[in-house]
């Protein structure tokens, strides 16, 4: 259920550029606007790649924090962007050379390519030790196997992803919100003039201070939970007001809390998105499942084993019952939107035959089979010298997916034809995944997960651990690989606008990566040693991992033929065709001003998935904040707004690695109960 979330761009309603027919470049607006920047013989720099991946570092103890809290994962390219340029300007100063636009692309590239390798620890990998299908291990002691996996997902999307460059960048020209906030930021950044300069200090200073608030807050929050963590209003409301119902609503999850991250991702998150997900959130968690646990229907609010206490009647808890809707609606939801773009998609399988067929003629040294004019878009003028060569892409596809099938095989005992299924399956999917960030600026990843478990759902084994190891290593091989074909793409729209090098893009990527394996498996490590509830399955911790829960529990029903309350099962029904006619009604007959308003019924089910009202509360106050900001100082809002949110987004990451290490070491936290309830108990 890992979902995505990019920062929103207010360039997404920006006009697209386009060829007539009659072939005229109208491209010529981009170059001259081109021509105002330096002259940049170099833009893959090793200073530019450091940089970049030691910014992205940050992002990454972000998204394991924010994955494991809520299932959430942010991109680093918007922070990689603005520190990329702060930094690289004062280290230009102490080196002396040239700095532009073009290498300010390469240091944002190498960010977001080693913030965002957090998939597999928020989904699959934790869901394998939860379920037991790791033996009795701890991850530390698995440190070579998730070496090995974590290398083959750092590469394996990210090489398939280059011949997908030619369809999404070029001939379809999606918008790209995030690519192109970052670009439109960068060439800001780098124009001449004051105006220019203090922008971008500005920026700084509002990216600076936003991380050290977020960082110091969250930080504190380890010694004064009561006040900076948590805080149980209706807990306290009730126990004077001698209401039960409210005193109960308080272990339901209706508590405010003070998450940063999620006040930053509610900044640049559309309103249609921050509203479905709150909606979800008050339905599931604020109405239908109290309301249900008082009439005895359901136990209480987690949990997937009834406890002994339950009542007869209880058939599940909230958490095991709405999770099935919740994941219908994210997957429909999902395919839907595939189906109503099915012309693209079409289009798409063309453009993979005629590339397919390129590959075979050129290493045959035939021409290449000509492309209809009169289905391109526009025309690329990047040179050819700066493309990226066949045999690169080629070569690392063969290598990396040779490597991915072994590592299955021999380290998780995944049978070699599921692999190569897989890997031919990851490449489509990867298609549902770019027409949906290239146009919304969401990545569905969680769907493409849950749509590869039910795939490989019933593989032919005599041993239940292996069948169920395949579900979960299979659609966790679809997610990584499909989270790093959009990540590629979107870095390769971004130079596209900024006439940087694609070539330079994927060193940077490959750059980065590496530095987003080094750190990967030490923050899945400090988490997991520091809370060791996160590996257990129906237990209370500090950290719900939604993504994780549902990926474990769709495992055990799809491999299992477990069951699901029958009321479960007819809601999840009506829930799915309702996404279905809704995506029918938008795209039909909803007029594209409405369009941003109308209702997400992927976001509605991923308020289903994820327990509690805090993370969609703290969503919906930084959305209205932002409004607020937009009203009584667009000016501000527009050149800061994003920087504000970074920020805040990779102070709580830090602040969470602090927090984890604090634990480890065992240093006393709670020092100050205030707020805590009778004996420290609600904290």
């Amino acid at each position: 259920m890992a979902s995505h979330v990019n920062e929103k761009s207010e360039y997404a309603d920006l006009p697209e550029k386009s060829t007539p027919l009659d072939g005229v470049d109208t491209n010529i607006e981009l170059r001259e606007e081109q021509d105002e920047f330096i002259d940049e013989p170099r833009q893959l720099t090793v200073r530019a790649v450091l940089v970049g991946s030691v910014l992205g570092l940050v992002v990454a103890a972000s998204n394991m924090y924010t994955g494991l809290k809520a299932g959430w994962t942010f991109g680093a390219a918007l922070w990689g962007s603005i520190f990329g340029f702060l930094l690289l300007k004062l280290l230009t100063r102490i080196t002396g050379g040239i700095f532009g636009p073009k290498e300010n692309t390469v240091c944002q590239t190498a960010a977001t390519a080693s913030g965002g390798l957090s998939a597999g620890f928020i989904t699959a990998i934790p869901a394998m030790y939860r379920l037991g299908l790791m033996g009795n291990s701890h991850p530390k002691d698995d440190i070579v196997s998730l070496l090995l996996w974590t290398i083959c997902s750092a590469f394996f999307g990210m090489f398939f992803a280059v011949p997908l460059r030619t369809h999404f960048v070029i001939n379809q020209d999606l918008v790209f919100p995030t690519p192109r906030a970052a670009a439109e930021t960068i060439k800001s950044l780098h124009r001449a003039g004051s105006e220019a300069a203090k922008d971008a200090r500005d920026s700084g200073i509002a990216m600076g201070a936003s991380f050290i608030i977020s960082m110091v807050w969250g930080t504190l929050a380890h010694f004064i939970p009561g006040l900076l963590d948590a805080i149980h209003i209706l807990y306290f409301i009730g126990e004077s007001a001698g209401s039960k119902f409210l005193m109960r609503a308080d272990q339901w999850g209706w508590v405010f809390s003070w998450d940063f991250a999620f006040f930053g991702a509610g900044l640049m998150t559309p309103g249609s998105t921050v509203f479905s997900f709150f909606a979800g959130s008050v339905v599931a968690f604020g109405i239908a499942g109290p309301l249900m646990v008082d009439a005895g229907y359901l136990w209480d609010k987690m949990g997937f084993i009834a406890p002994k206490t339950a009542p007869i009647t209880a058939v599940a808890s909230m958490q095991s019952w709405f999770i099935w809707p919740g994941i219908a609606m994210m997957v429909v939801a999902a395919f839907a939107e595939l189906a109503a773009n099915w012309r693209s998609l079409y289009f798409s399988l063309q453009v993979i035959g005629r590339e397919s067929r390129n590959i075979i003629r050129k290493l045959s040294k035939k021409e290449a089979l000509a492309v209809d004019a009169g289905a391109q878009v526009s025309r690329d003028t990047t040179p050819e010298h700066e493309m990226i060569p066949t045999s690169w892409w080629v070569g690392g596809l063969v290598v990396s997916t040779l490597c991915t099938i072994v590592v299955m095989y021999f380290n998780f005992q995944v049978p070699v034809y599921a692999s190569i299924g897989v890997v031919v399956l990851s490449f489509f999917l990867a298609f549902v995944c770019l027409q949906s960030t290239g146009e919304t600026d969401i990545n569905p990843t969680g769907a493409i997960g849950k749509v590869t478990q039910l795939v490989f759902s019933r593989i032919p084994n005599q041993y239940p651990m292996i069948v169920q190891k395949t579900n979960l290593m299979c659609a966790n091989i679809a997610a990584a690989a499909s989270s790093s074909a959009v990540d590629m793409v979107s870095d390769l729209k971004t130079a596209q606008l900024t006439k940087a090098s694609p070539r330079a893009m994927l060193g940077a990527q490959m750059a980065g990566s590496v530095f987003a394996i080094a750190i990967a498996i030490p923050l899945f490590l400090l988490y997991t040693t520091a809370y060791p509830c996160i590996l257990v399955q129906g237990v209370t911790c500090q950290f719900p991992a939604p993504a994780v829960e549902a990926w474990a529990n769709t495992c055990i029903l799809l491999t299992t033929g477990g069951t699901i309350p029958k009321e479960s099962v007819i809601l999840t029904i009506v829930l799915a065709v309702v996404s279905i006619l809704n995506v029918v009604i938008r795209v039909k007959f909803v007029p594209d001003a409405w369009k941003p308003y109308w209702p997400n019924m992927n976001a509605f089910g991923l308020g289903f998935v994820n327990t509690g009202l805090g993370t969609s509360t703290c969503m919906l106050i930084g959305w209205i904040a932002g409004r607020l900001w937009l009203k009584f100082g667009k000016a501000s809002h527009g050149r800061l707004m994003y920087s504000v949110s970074a920020g805040m987004i990779s102070g709580i990451g830090i602040a969470g690695v602090i927090k984890a290490a604090l634990t480890i070491a065992s240093v006393p936290g709670k020092n100050i109960l205030i707020g805590c309830g009778p004996g420290g108990g609600l904290c």
